[in-house]
Formats: C-alpha cells, sequence, structure tokens
C-alpha cells in the first residue's frame, strides 16, 4: 500500500527540507489550513493555496504527475485556464481588465495538485473534519452577532442579519453545505446503533439549519437545499424511509415558516423583486438577474463560437446600458453595468462562447462521474459538486473566490481519495527516496 508516508528508510535520515515525506505532511497540514481559513477569511485561504503547490512539489514523481494530467478530470480544469488566457487574444477589453478575468479561473490549477497529492496521503479526512469545525465555529460566532452587532467586522446591517465576516450568500453556502453533507454519516451511525455520536452530528446539522432559519439564509441556498436532500435521499434511502423523511421535512418547514419572519421574508422578496423588476424597472436582485441574462444571450447570439474574449463582459454591458436620468433613485434595471451576468454557464458563454461552455459541462460530467460509488468520501465529492452546478444557474460560482475555492478543495481532497480508492489503496509511485 502506498501512502504519502511509505517512503524508503533512506529518506528518514534525510535533512526535512529533503525529505519526501516531511514535505507530504506539510502539504496535509496546509490543505488542513485552507479548510479552517476558508469560512473566515480570504487572502489566507489564497496564501496557503499557493503554499500547497510549493510544498507538494518536491513530493512530485515528474513521469507519475504528467500521467495524472491525462486525465480529464485534471485536463479540463486546465484547459479553462489556458482558454481564459488565449481568449485575451482576441478580447477588446482594456489589458488590465483581461489579466483580471483570467485570475478566477487560476483557482483550477490547484486541482491537479490535490488529486496527485491526496491519492497518496492518508490525511484527507483532516481537511473535511477541519472545514466542519471551522464552520460550526461561524455558527456560534453568527449568533454571538446577532445578538451583540458590535462585534461583527461587518458594516452594521450586515451584523444586523448575524454576519461576523464574508457576506450572507458565502455563510449559507457553507452551512447548507455541510448540513447535508453530515446527513450520510448519520443515516449510517443510526443504522449502526451509534446513537450518542449520531445525535451529536444530528445537533450540529441542526445549528446549521436553525442559524439559516432564524438569522440569515440566501435564497440561492433556499432553492438548493431541496435539490441536494433529494440526491441524497434518492442515491441513499429506501421509499419508506424517503416518505417519512419527507413528511417530518414538511412539518419542521412549516413550523420554521411560521416561527421565523426572517425566512418568511426571504422567500416573499422572490415575488416582489420580480414584480418591482416586471413593472418599475426597478434594480431588485432577481430583476437584476434577469437583466443580466437577457442581455447576456444577445451578446452570445453576436460571437457564438469563441465569445468576445477574456474579460469583454463588463465592456458589453457599458455598451447596452440605458442612460439614467439626473433625478432617478433608484436606478433603474436597465441602467446597471456588471462584469459578471450571475449565471456560470453564461458568464463563460459571452467570454468563450461554445467553446468554454462544452469545457464547464465537460469538468462538471467529469467530477460528477468520478464520484459514482458508495462511502462518505463519494458523498461529499458528489454533494460538492452538486451544490455548485446548481448554485452556478444564480452565480459563477466557480470563478467566485470563495465557492471557487470550496469547490476546488473539496472536489480535490476527495477525488484524490476516491482515485486511491478505487486503485486498492496502492496510487501511482510517489518519490520513494532522495540520494543522500
Amino acid at each position: 500500500m502506498s501512502t504519502a508516508a511509505d517512503f524508503s528508510p533512506a529518506s528518514a535520515s534525510l535533512p526535512a527540507w529533503r525529505n519526501p515525506a516531511a514535505w507530504a505532511k506539510a502539504a496535509d497540514i496546509v490543505a488542513v489550513l485552507i479548510a479552517l481559513s476558508l469560512p473566515w477569511s480570504t487572502s489566507l485561504v489564497g496564501i496557503f493555496g499557493a503554499v500547497f503547490v510549493v510544498v507538494v512539489a518536491p513530493t512530485l514523481d515528474l513521469r507519475s504527475f504528467l500521467q495524472s494530467l491525462q486525465r480529464p478530470i485534471a485536463a479540463l480544469p486546465i484547459a479553462l485556464f489556458v482558454l481564459a488566457v488565449v481568449g485575451m487574444l482576441w478580447s477588446d477589453a482594456p489589458w488590465g481588465a483581461r489579466t483580471y478575468a483570467v485570475s478566477p479561473t487560476a483557482k483550477l490549477l490547484v486541482l491537479p495538485f490535490l488529486f496527485y497529492h491526496f491519492e497518496r496521503s492518508t490525511r484527507g479526512m483532516w481537511v473535511f473534519t477541519a472545514f466542519l469545525i471551522s464552520c460550526t465555529l461561524l455558527v456560534v460566532m453568527s449568533w454571538l452577532v446577532f445578538l451583540q452587532p458590535s462585534l461583527s467586522l461587518k458594516p452594521p446591517v450586515d451584523a444586523e442579519r448575524g454576519i461576523f465576516v464574508k457576506n450572507y450568500i458565502d455563510q449559507s453556502q457553507e452551512f447548507t453545505l455541510c448540513a447535508v453533507a453530515l446527513a450520510y454519516p448519520i443515516v449510517t451511525l443510526l443504522r449502526a446503533k451509534k446513537f450518542a455520536l449520531a445525535g451529536l452530528l444530528i445537533a450540529i446539522a441542526l445549528s446549521f439549519f436553525v442559524n439559516m432559519a432564524f438569522v440569515v439564509v440566501s435564497r440561492t441556498a433556499l432553492v438548493t437545499v431541496p435539490v441536494m436532500f433529494a440526491v441524497f435521499a434518492f442515491l441513499h434511502l429506501r421509499w419508506r424511509s424517503i416518505l417519512i423523511i419527507v413528511g417530518a421535512a414538511a412539518v419542521l418547514a412549516a413550523v420554521a415558516w411560521q416561527a421565523s419572519p426572517q425566512l418568511r421574508w426571504t422567500a416573499e422578496t422572490f415575488s416582489r423583486d420580480y414584480r418591482l423588476y416586471k413593472q418599475q424597472n426597478r434594480a431588485t436582485s432577481i430583476g437584476l438577474r434577469l437583466e443580466y441574462w437577457r442581455k447576456s444571450l444577445g451578446f452570445i447570439a453576436d460571437a457564438p463560437l469563441i465569445g468576445h474574449g477574456t474579460g469583454s463582459t463588463r465592456g458589453l454591458f457599458a455598451q447596452v446600458a440605458t442612460s439614467r436620468g439626473p433625478l432617478e433613485e433608484p436606478p433603474p434595471a436597465t441602467s446597471d453595468v456588471v462584469g459578471n451576468p450571475h449565471n456560470q454557464t453564461l458568464n463563460v458563454a459571452v467570454q468563450w462562447g461554445i467553446v468554454g461552455v462544452v469545457i464547464l459541462y465537460a469538468i462538471w460530467f467529469w467530477h460528477l462521474r468520478l464520484f459514482r460509488g458508495e462511502g462518505l468520501v463519494n458523498w461529499i465529492g458528489l454533494l460538492v459538486v452538486v451544490q455548485n452546478v446548481f448554485t452556478s444557474l444564480f452565480n459563477s460560482h466557480i470563478f467566485d473566490f470563495h465557492e471557487g475555492w470550496m469547490y476546488v478543495l473539496g472536489v480535490g481532497v476527495a477525488g484524490g481519495m476516491v482515485l486511491k480508492a478505487k486503485s486498492g489503496g496502492a496510487a501511482a509511485k510517489p518519490v520513494s527516496s532522495v540520494t543522500p
């Protein structure tokens, strides 16, 4: 069985800086640090992401690593980055905008290193445990900020909604992923009659849902939670269990609906925002999204094959924006100019056309295909991809920093662990020794 720790005895006598086993352990620790910092910081995640690549490099067997890049799960993310770089050539945007638009795809380059490393490491579950612990601590902090807004690092309007750092969309994405991911180990523990540990995980899962119900939740999370639970039920439950859970969920949802004004307000904004947009051209959340999507379809029709080039989106929106009257308050939806149409497919298609969309969908397909098996790791990986696919209907969640790193870290770590299991624990040959 080959793991990151299975290096030759000769390597143990080497200085730490020349010892592949020491570098491999360091890579595990850095991955854990990424997971711990993801709910709290953007700069730390970016720093640790770069450090991870650096510390993995000394453990690479070049031939094995290059062979691993030929797999679609690794080659396709690289292809999307390359397309973004090449797409700068036919863009009319300023060069600053072109280079800035490449950066959201750069995080995808970390995926091949995560696959390679965790195909050999025995510590992948450390990463997921660290993320769960970090998000659980954030739940506690969210309640503290909700009760005492002065503790928040955000402006008062966000502090009153229980946001300590970042924003309610990122927070909802984290809480949703953790809460639904816990469904698999909870069911497994209940079947094994390990009720104490199952009860602890149920309490943690409920803490995420209670926070979203009574403090703050994004509308994207409201839409995707039922989808994610439906995927779990379809894959892992019998029909009788599904009916019982659906009934219990309906009762809990009804209780939450009656008890939580915040939940009712969030749901009611769907129809309110749409009505204000259609009747008054108001720049509501839903209205702006519909406006972005309508205009983006026109941009795609003008350059369907390879798009308008990297970084072209904002300039295209500026060209078709209606002028705003001097006394108009708030501004009309048709006057808004953005560099992100709030839909992953449209974001890719505007810049790189059908070619880009084919690569994007191929990434999702091959990553979904990777997690077809049974077990907790397959469930986590599948859930990360499913969440990203469905939330990308309303946002550009591969390109967004926070959600994009959730995807890269979740798919990369789980994917490496699954590849290791599929090879019977005998991953491709690691660097076994370094000659003194």
